[in-house]
């Protein structure tokens, strides 16, 4: 009798805490954590920023169930990871045919380059700050990032991706050197509203959309496989990507706070994160300046290396190539160039003169919107197969909380979608 995963078992601790328990969930621990924090990237700390600084603290109350809708997503990756010990590529192929996988990979390939080349518009906007040229930044980042995935191997690489998330405390430090009213930002985060603005509707749809991309799901899945982990630490990895998902959304909190503590205040007006990094020095102090720039040059440094990586990962298990960190150019060729010539592509667009980032940006969020539903419903066409899940398919209250999450986000992408096709449909339609 097949009864499935509950949803109730996300947030069951360990049956038992000693030090042996420790151990393995120090070693288990990593790719929940590190997917989850890696999509405060350049793109979602920008949309975090204005959401705080256009509308204070008013979208405070998408962060609960933004976090549930992302456990459930990032753990139903880490499952099938654990259960099958193939990528979500993988079985996409084996499932559904190679012509469909390799229109969702050519997709995700655009999306994710148009966000490579945003995180290297982060690397330069923030050093800039401390008058780094991006002549200079970039260059040095790329090569970096390169030698990082080519010549370190998946421990080292992990190792290293873990301290950047242990980076983003700095903006809780931010947030809390702008004194903000503690009482009225646990109204806002317990207490739903809406307001009929166009802006209102599209910064929320952009809040909780840059929480959940398609790279996500295919690097968590991915680096559960090539860690190893299999069904017996299930309950260690389902801790990871429980504790990550929380750590990420508590550093979205806090970087909307900053901003609607300063920033919305004082009724400036920013349009990008770095202009939020600049706009808190005369308010709150060169200090809190300087750690919102280094968070978010650390934020664009992390995804640079992540998001390439995904999508070397995804295209050569759609493919069937040979794929991982700890093998070399001899034995995984395909998936080493392909990680170059992302890295390289995404740079030089950046030091390119004249360059359309705006846009880049605005075709890899149309195809993003579009290709996420698919995502999604695979996976969960997938997770439901009894045939690779066994007694590990979804439980019917854990289905009902995935299908809504799915329902959910296909309507907040296609909303804005649509907004970045024809814009200002929904102004004319609130009349604002």
């Amino acid at each position: 009798m097949f009864t499935g995963i509950s949803i109730f078992r996300l947030f069951k601790p360990i049956r038992k805490v000693n030090l042996r328990n420790i151990l393995m969930f120090m070693a288990i621990l990593g790719p929940g954590i590190i997917t989850a924090n890696v999509d405060n990237d350049a793109g979602g700390i920008t949309t975090y920023s204005l959401a705080g600084a256009h509308y204070g603290y008013s979208l405070l109350w998408l962060m609960l169930p933004t976090t549930v809708a992302l456990v459930v997503i990032q753990e139903m990756c880490a499952r099938m990871g654990a259960v099958t010990g193939k990528g979500l590529s993988d079985l996409i192929r084996e499932s559904f045919g190679v012509k469909v996988t390799f229109y969702v990979m050519i997709a995700l390939f655009l999306t994710n380059m148009g966000n490579s080349v945003s995180e290297f518009a982060g690397i330069a906007a923030s050093l800039e700050i401390f008058g780094i040229s991006k002549y200079l930044s970039v260059p040095v980042s790329a090569l970096l990032v390169w030698l990082l995935i080519v010549k370190g191997s998946y421990k080292v690489v992990e190792k290293v991706f873990l301290v950047a998330c242990m980076v983003y405390i700095a903006y809780p430090i931010a947030a809390f050197m702008a004194t903000p009213h503690w009482n009225t930002i646990l109204t806002a985060t317990i207490t739903p509203s809406f307001k009929a603005d166009s802006g209102y509707l599209i910064t929320m749809i952009g809040v909780v959309g840059t929480t959940i991309a398609p790279w996500m799901q295919f690097y968590q899945q991915s680096a559960v496989v090539e860690k190893g982990i299999t069904i017996d630490q299930y309950s260690f990895s389902r801790l990871d990507v429980v504790v990550g998902c929380i750590m990420a959304i508590v550093v979205a909190f806090f970087i909307v706070v900053a901003c609607a503590a300063t920033i919305f205040s004082q009724g400036l007006q920013i349009e990008t994160a770095a202009d939020a990094a600049l706009a808190l020095k005369p308010l709150v102090g060169k200090h809190a300046s300087a750690l919102f720039a280094f968070g978010l040059f650390n934020a664009s440094l992390f995804a640079a290396c992540i998001l390439p990586l995904s999508t070397a990962y995804y295209i050569c298990e759609g493919m069937g190539w040979e794929s991982g960190i700890d093998k070399d150019f001899r034995r995984a060729p395909q998936f080493f160039w392909l990680f170059t010539v992302i890295i390289i592509s995404s740079a030089l667009i950046i030091l390119f003169p004249n360059a359309p980032l705006i846009t880049i940006m605005f075709v890899s969020q149309v195809v993003n919107g579009a290709v996420l539903p698919f995502v999604l419903v695979f996976m969960l066409f997938l997770i439901n197969d009894r045939r690779l899940m066994g007694p590990y398919t979804n439980g019917p209250t854990f289905n009902i909380v995935a299908w809504l999450t799915v329902i959910i986000m296909i309507v907040l992408t296609a909303i804005m979608t649509i907004d970045m096709m024809v814009p200002g449909i929904f102004g004319r339609m609130f009349g604002s």
